[in-house]
Parts: C-alpha cells; structure tokens; sequence
C-alpha cells in the first residue's frame, strides 16, 4: 500500500514545536533555523499560525517557547490515557517504598515521554519531569522502550531475558535507574516502569531490592489492567 502524503506545511510547523524540550524550553529564530532546516522566512510564516492557536509565543528578546496550548493538549492526553487511575497510587507507594523516584515513561517516535512520576520526600533526590522527553538510545526506560517494542539488537538480549534493564551514570553521570516493562492484557507494551535516583544509592543490595520493588508493582498494575479489560 502507498504511503499517504501528509500536509508540508503542518509538517513543517510541528517540526518546530519538536525542537522544544525540557533543555531547551526556549529557542532563538536562528536555533529553529539551524535544528530545522527551514528558511527564517518560512519559520516565522507558521509562528504565526502556532501562536494564534497558543501552541507557540515569542518573548520581548525574540525567543520563542512553547504557549499554553502545549501544556493543554498535553494534560487532556495525559488525562485520557486509560491508566491513570491506577498508575499515579501505584507510582507513589513504589516511591514511599524506596526511597527513590518512580516514573511511567511511554515511546514517542524515537524519544521516551516522562508521563507521570512521583518523587520522595528526601532532600537528595533525581527530579523528573512530567511531559519531558528523552532520547531511547540512553537510561534504563529508554532500553526498556527499544528491546520490548520490536527494535531489540544483540545488546538487548541480556534485557529480555533478565526482564528488566539497568542504566548507570548515562544520561548524568550522578543518577542511575532500573526499569521494568509494562504490557496490557494482550500481551503489548504499553510503557516502562522505572526507578531513579544518585548513583551512589543504586549499589548491588540496593539494586537487586529495587527489581523485587518494580516487579511488584508491575504485577499489580498488570493486574488491574486484565481485570479492567
């Protein structure tokens, strides 16, 4: 079957929003340029129609950010995502649990999205961020995302068998995580369950309770997924 042609021009401008990420919340015309490929001409033809809509604004410097209408697409997807209910309590008993952050990512594209996540109450801690994305080629979660959705290599062997995945100082070299995969009723995946926290924290005693904690809570939420389905 031929592949359907989508639209340039709203090609074009969501490739501008997907410049934006958490580490860099702002952009220059000349940033969006350079990341883009496209002629500052061409950019700031579609900025237009993309603040009209509040999914872009440009500041007084002109910088551009992402506009309010990011942040509400993304909390009505957030909102309608079907496992809400049952995985923000179990993301904060795995947190109170052990003491580190739990987080729920979900593949997008070539990235991982942070959906939710819920951080301890201990000063020393990893922040996430929810809606932030990250590459799947590092972390724990991003391995997790790969090796279970049809892009396992050689060196994702050792993660499907052991079921889980650990990542050590990859994304910062202070942090480091242990992921675990989630699957509905059917048997596909739907996201990766995850842990993290300073490096120092995450030894061999530490890690080996940590994939008790995540198997746990995998089981249970893929519990209530079969019983809700």
């Amino acid at each position: 079957m031929a592949e359907t042609k989508g639209v340039d021009s709203v090609e074009r401008a969501l490739l501008i929003l997907e410049c934006f990420t958490a580490d860099q919340p702002d952009l220059s015309l000349a940033d969006l340029a350079r990341a883009t490929g496209l002629y500052k001409s061409t950019i700031l033809r579609l900025a237009v129609s993309l603040e009209k809509f509040g999914l872009l604004q440009r500041a007084a410097d002109g910088r551009f950010r992402l506009g309010a209408g990011a942040l509400r697409l993304g909390s009505a997807y957030r909102h309608g995502f079907d496992l809400a209910h049952v995985l923000r309590p179990e993301l904060r008993a795995l947190s109170d649990a052990t003491g580190e952050t739990a987080s729920f990512y979900v593949r997008d594209g070539e990235s991982r999205l942070c959906l939710y996540r819920s951080e301890p109450a201990r000063a020393i801690r990893h922040s996430v961020t929810e809606g932030a994305t990250m590459p799947l080629t590092y972390g724990a979660s991003g391995k997790i995302l790969r090796a279970y959705s049809g892009q396992a290599t050689k060196a994702d062997a050792q993660i499907l068998q052991d079921g889980y995945a650990i990542s050590r100082g990859e994304r910062d070299p202070d942090v480091a995580a242990i992921s675990v995969p989630l699957f509905s009723p059917d048997g596909s995946l739907v996201g990766a369950l995850a842990l993290s926290g300073p490096i120092s924290r995450f030894d061999d005693a530490h890690t080996a309770r940590f994939v008790k904690a995540l198997r746990q809570s995998q089981t249970r939420l893929e519990g209530q997924l079969a019983l809700g389905s």
